[in-house]
Formats: C-alpha cells, sequence, structure tokens
C-alpha cells in the first residue's frame, strides 16, 4: 500500500481519455497568472481558459518572489507570455496573520523552529498587489510591452476585482 494510491488511482483514470499530448508548451492565451496555493482557487476555471492557454504560477500568498520573476523571464520570452496577472485572494491565511504566529503555530505543532524562514505574510493584501505588480512591471529582464495586472480573486463568489 502506497499514501499516494487513491492518486495513482485516479491518474490512472485520467490516463485513459487524455487527450492534451498534442498541446506544446506556449501559452495560447499569452497570459500568466501568478495566484496562491490555496486549494479553493482553480486558475483555468476562473478565467474561463483551458490546459494549454496560460501559465500558472502558485505560491503562499501569491506573492511575487525573486522564482516567480525568473520563471516570467523564461515564460515571456520562450513561451508565450505577454501578460501576467497577478490575483491573491480574500480569507488568506498569509493576509491574516503575522510571521510570528505563524512561526509560534508551527513550533507548537512540531517542534521545528522556522524562524529563518520568510513566509510572506502581508499586512495590507491591496498595498503589497501594488508592489507586486509594480515590481514585475519594472523588472528589466523582461520584453518591453508586458501587460500586468493585479486581482484579488473572492473565494466566496468566484469573482475577480481588478485592483491595479
Amino acid at each position: 500500500m502506497s499514501d499516494f494510491d487513491d492518486v495513482l488511482a485516479a491518474n490512472a483514470r485520467y490516463a485513459e481519455g487524455f487527450d492534451l499530448g498534442g498541446l506544446d508548451a506556449v501559452a495560447r492565451a499569452g497570459l500568466a497568472i501568478v495566484t496562491c496555493m490555496d486549494s479553493r482557487i482553480d486558475p483555468l476555471a476562473m478565467t474561463g481558459l483551458r490546459a494549454g492557454d496560460v501559465k500558472i504560477l502558485r505560491n503562499a500568498g501569491a506573492r511575487v518572489t525573486d522564482d516567480v520573476l525568473r520563471t516570467l523571464v523564461l515564460a515571456t520570452h520562450l513561451l508565450g507570455v505577454h501578460r501576467v496577472m497577478v490575483v491573491p485572494h480574500t480569507n488568506c491565511k498569509m493576509a491574516s496573520a503575522t510571521q510570528e504566529q505563524i512561526v509560534e503555530v508551527i513550533r507548537e505543532d512540531s517542534g521545528i523552529d522556522t524562524r529563518s524562514l520568510e513566509f510572506g505574510v502581508v499586512r495590507d493584501q491591496r498595498w503589497s498587489l501594488l508592489v507586486d505588480v509594480e515590481r514585475i512591471r519594472h523588472w528589466p529582464f523582461l520584453p518591453p510591452g508586458v501587460r500586468v495586472g493585479g486581482f484579488v480573486y473572492d473565494v466566496y463568489t468566484g469573482r475577480l476585482d481588478q485592483v491595479v
């Protein structure tokens, strides 16, 4: 028995009808979405797109990290991306707890000291979104003309609200 038997069984069913093998790596809609890892977010469904249309980058809090910027360089130069959406969401743990609170919860739960990690919490979600959008807009390694927008996804209604 494997801890992943349920996933492997589901994958076997998925593979039986798999029809995406002919897709290339280019984002057909020219779009990249930077969003949170929260399982309530379905980036393709919320934008009306399908597999092969968009590059999806996910992390806790939908923060524009150095790794996100590195990935956007590749996406814009090699994979057809010319638009970027940064999409944090309502009811996000990264916007409702402090760094210290998260460190303490982890320490109490597991005994592991995570003080050396930066979790990317935000005190003001909209301000952080503006900062992250501007960080992409001014990243010197992206080609000219890349359009960047900042949105907040509402996990209760499924709606996107454009902030910037």
